[in-house]
């Protein structure tokens, strides 16, 4: 192997805690900037560092020729759509370049050339990072074309590389009627959602994504690829279990224990009149429904149309038992339209589901724990009534939980979130077609409601649903949590190579 890509002696090892990284907050809305600073700042101490009047040139082809797949350059084909974000707010970022790896040779070939000449480097798997943290301006380590899975029939256990999607997924359980805890959007990468917690319409009754996590595979910055369960690295294995995403390696493989699903009862429903009163119906109910059920309430407002309400989700039952469950609610409350309708589990989920296409968006989350008073139902609808339009829409709503997520300890995985009741988020979305100032009145009004629901929810937030205007983020997102996370950042990753703004320290 190329002697620029052997692992480092400790006399050639860079302090990349001193190193800067390329970092962003609110930026690129649409073709416009809250403002324009992007810089690169040390995650340890928030210093700048000069950069050097005559760069020294990059061996780009050392890394090349070590590489099974291929290193793409801008200006090359494929470059622009490899290192496209998915929510384009961050799409002026461009890395230097795109390791598109097809092996964990090829991931330990990159992570150490970058590390050996002091790139900054991120991992890549679906690209769904809320807030462009799978951007760099340096070397984007792209998995995404890392998607094989083998299931096991006897056991059930299937083993996906690291860029698999959620669209991997569903076609190869299909047909064995088998499924994990898994996200509604296709495009999502299982890495992802699995690393931050990963909610889904089958967590109240299965839990989450990362519950149903058996082993995982991680190549340290040190170039060591290293097997992560129960029994072998198992302080690594738990803190890949809610807080993984970018922090300690990049992840090759997951394996997860998957469980037979038949049929299922999917379900949509929508109402436009009495909305308040709708919601606070529907949540009293919801907050005593039957583990089976899992689904989504969202308050929608779009372009010129009222405020909705609708509920989306599936139970583990018959449409019989759906209607019970709901009586309350739809006997004082006549939705505009249901759709309620059992069909077998995968062409329930293709119901369910969405593409994940890019998208302008902006998602602020806040957990709640209990039911919400008055004074929040007052707060939700006036200033979703209040919200001065784009040219897609908003959103605010809730995902419930409880259930198996629930009976769990807060510290069995990282993710510590469990004994919440709801995932409530607010969600702004936008095209270049609405203007600068009408963009900065829809920032203010986000802000705003973010900050008004404050006092009847909690301070946590959900580290999928990653934010990088959250305010004490890493309590956030990470709770009584932290320390024990940052005790295995430093014992994992000592140097801090895998680090951006919201990143889990070496200290605190």
């Amino acid at each position: 192997m190329n002697s620029t890509i052997s692992p480092k002696s400790s006399s050639t090892r860079i302090n990349l805690q001193r190193r800067a990284f390329l970092q962003h907050s609110l930026r690129n809305l649409a073709g416009f900037s809250l403002a324009s600073a992007l810089g690169l700042i040390g995650c340890s101490n928030n210093a700048v560092v000069p950069r050097p009047s005559a760069p020294i040139p990059l061996p780009w082809d050392a890394l090349a020729s070590a590489l099974q797949g291929r290193l793409l350059r801008p200006g090359q084909p494929n470059f622009d759509s490899a290192s496209a974000p998915w929510n384009l707010r961050y799409a002026g970022l461009k890395p230097a370049a795109v390791a598109r790896c097809l092996s964990v040779e090829d991931v330990r070939a990159s992570l150490l050339w970058a590390t050996n000449h002091g790139v900054p480097l991120v991992a890549r798997s679906g690209g769904h990072s809320y807030a462009g943290y799978s951007l760099t301006k340096g070397l984007m380590i792209d998995v995404s074309q890392m998607r094989a899975l083998s299931l096991d029939a006897n056991t059930g256990l299937v083993k996906v590389a690291g860029g698999a999607r959620n669209a991997t997924v569903y076609e190869a359980l299909r047909a064995p009627s088998l499924a994990v805890t898994h996200g509604r959007c296709r495009q999502v990468g299982v890495a992802g959602l699995a690393l931050g917690g990963g909610i889904g319409f089958n967590m109240r009754a299965r839990g989450l994504t990362c519950d149903q996590l058996v082993e995982t595979e991680i190549v340290l910055a040190s170039g060591d690829i290293l097997t992560c369960n129960e029994t072998q690295n198992s302080d690594l294995f738990w803190a890949c279990r809610g807080a993984g995403g970018g922090n300690f390696g990049i992840h090759t493989a997951f394996t997860f224990q998957t469980f037979p699903v038949s049929t299922v009862t999917v379900y949509r429903l929508a109402w436009q009149a009495k909305t308040r009163e709708v919601l606070e119906k529907l949540i009293d109910v919801l907050l005593t429904a039957p583990d089976k059920l899992g689904c989504k309430v969202s308050v929608d407002a779009r372009p010129g149309k009222p405020l909705e309400v609708v509920l989306l989700g599936q139970l583990v039952g018959t449409p019989d038992e759906l209607n019970a469950i709901l009586a309350e609610v739809t006997t004082q409350f006549s939705p505009i339209s249901s759709d309620i309708k059992t069909v077998s589990y995968w062409d329930g989920q293709e119901y369910l589901s969405e593409d994940g296409d890019p998208e302008y968006s902006h998602e602020r989350s806040r957990y709640v724990f209990g039911n919400l008073s008055a004074a929040a139902l007052d707060a939700i609808f006036d200033h979703m009534g209040r919200w001065p339009g784009t040219s897609v829409g908003a959103t605010w709503k809730f995902f419930l939980m409880g259930g198996a997520v629930a009976a769990r300890a807060d510290d069995a995985t990282a993710y510590n979130h469990r004994k919440a009741t709801m995932l409530s988020s607010i969600d702004l979305e936008w095209s270049p077609a609405d203007s600068p100032g009408l963009m900065l009145k829809n920032q203010a009004w986000l802000s705003g409601f973010h900050e008004a629901m404050r006092p009847h929810t909690s301070e946590q937030s959900y580290q999928n649903f990653i934010d990088d205007s959250q305010r004490d983020f890493l309590r956030s997102y990470y709770g009584d949590n932290l320390e024990r996370l940052v005790q295995i950042k430093r014992h994992y990753d000592p140097t801090n190579v895998f680090c951006y703004r919201q990143s889990i320290p070496t200290a605190l």
